[in-house]
């Protein structure tokens, strides 16, 4: 029989009828329970299917404030859309160490789980969707750390909130296999360091994956596709690992019918961050492959896949960068170089922001004459005389091979 109840201000979850099934574990029975429910004392809930929790448009549809708390299999609608209260689906409170949040559907305006300086929170497995019919910058995010440590955000989906996964402040915490769909930002890290960013896939956001201000970050297997304006972006990111990640067909930014400054469709855009390795990731079919501004030197940059982007490289800065390392370079799919001795490795130096390059983007079919005389002594006269030329990026040992998988063969982590 289907029940309905409904209060008026939190209410203790023991006060619904559960029944019990072990020591602290609860089932929640198919029903429709309106208001707010707080869970004051550790104990795992089960709901059976069709059980939902309708907060009514107002506050919290769950407050955890006890450790050790599982919540599993449930619904929950409705909650309220003030961001300054915090408003979420479920709040998890900092004395809500070890909790589960596990196999939930959540679907309103505000945050869907806020975790405020929990320890060791687990959140997996979770569905969860924001109001499309809000404005982007006033939905809540989707899942929302603030201080945590230890937490594993594993294998949610999280569609139409504000960001999709927002860490702020937070260290020592995995991010693994989760979906991010239809968003401002994917994954957005603010002052997190030591954190791990494993096999996520974000597509159609405004940018997938936020780096900013934070350190030993460790970026692997991750994938972004058709976002706009950014797949990666790295703003003070230091002493971290991007390494096996895939960026495809960044669109360019738009707002009002043009294109957002800036923001032209770049697969990796590193701007102030320094002392980073970034290898063996694959950018792909973007307007921009990587865009290096800043003072962002002494990275590590080398077996990395850069494939039919209309520009490969954006470079602004007065030093020139070496894009190698131990006699390995990249692979840039308009090299035109040869390799005679047949090691897999060019003979000629891949300079992408030289004067032939540059004439190459503008017009495209000077392609044709790239082994003429008039095109040959061009590159004679910059490399006998270097002031003709800017500094700009230098890879010393470019690959004849693509390094990556095509993006149909990627491995799932």
């Amino acid at each position: 029989m289907l029940t309905s109840l409904a209060y008026s201000s939190p209410r203790p979850i023991t006060e619904l009828l559960m029944h019990a099934e072990g020591a602290n574990r609860w089932r929640l029975p198919l029903g429709e329970y309106k208001g707010q429910f707080t869970i004051e004392q550790s104990m795992q809930i089960v709901c059976d299917k069709g059980a939902v929790f309708d907060a009514e448009g107002a506050g919290n549809a769950l407050f955890i404030s006890a450790p050790d708390v599982r919540v599993e299999g449930c619904t929950l609608l409705n909650w309220g859309r003030d961001m300054t209260a915090m408003n979420a689906a479920i709040f998890i409170g900092p004395q809500a160490t070890g909790a589960m949040i596990r196999n939930n559907t959540m679907n309103g305006p505000g945050f869907g789980i806020w975790v405020d300086r929990a320890h060791d929170v687990s959140l997996i497995d979770n569905d969860i969707e924001g109001d499309p019919s809000i404005r982007s910058q006033d939905r809540g995010n989707g899942i929302h750390l603030y201080a945590v440590h230890g937490a594993k955000v594993i294998g949610n989906h999280v569609r139409q909130t504000r960001d999709g996964i927002y860490i702020d402040t937070s260290n020592g915490n995995l991010l693994q296999g989760n979906t991010l769909e239809d968003l401002r930002y994917g994954v957005h890290y603010m002052y997190a360091n030591d954190n791990q960013l494993l096999g996520n896939t974000t597509r159609r956001t405004r940018t997938g994956y936020a780096l900013m201000q934070s350190r030993k970050l460790t970026v692997i297997g991750n994938r972004s596709e058709q976002d706009e304006g950014y797949g990666i972006l790295m703003n003070y990111i230091t002493y971290s690992e991007l390494r096996d990640n895939f960026v495809s067909d960044v669109r360019s930014g738009s707002a009002d019918g043009g294109m957002v400054s800036g923001a032209e469709g770049k697969a990796l855009f590193i701007y102030n961050s320094l002392f980073n390795v970034i290898e063996h990731n694959h950018f792909e079919r973007s307007a921009v492959g990587i865009h290096l501004t800043a003072g962002s030197e002494d990275n590590r940059i080398a077996d990395n896949a850069f494939v039919d982007n209309q520009q490969q490289v954006k470079y602004v800065a007065t030093r020139l960068q070496e894009w190698s390392a131990d006699g390995h370079g990249n692979y840039w799919s308009d090299y035109l170089g040869w390799d005679r001795n047949n090691d897999a490795i060019g003979d000629v130096i891949y300079e992408p922001n030289d004067n032939v390059d540059r004439l190459l983007w503008l017009y495209p079919q000077v392609r044709l004459l790239m082994n003429s005389p008039s095109i040959q002594l061009l590159r004679w006269v910059q490399q006998s005389f270097p002031v003709t030329k800017s500094p700009g990026v230098k890879d010393s040992y470019p690959l004849m091979n693509l390094p990556t998988m095509p993006q149909t063969q990627q491995p799932n982590l």
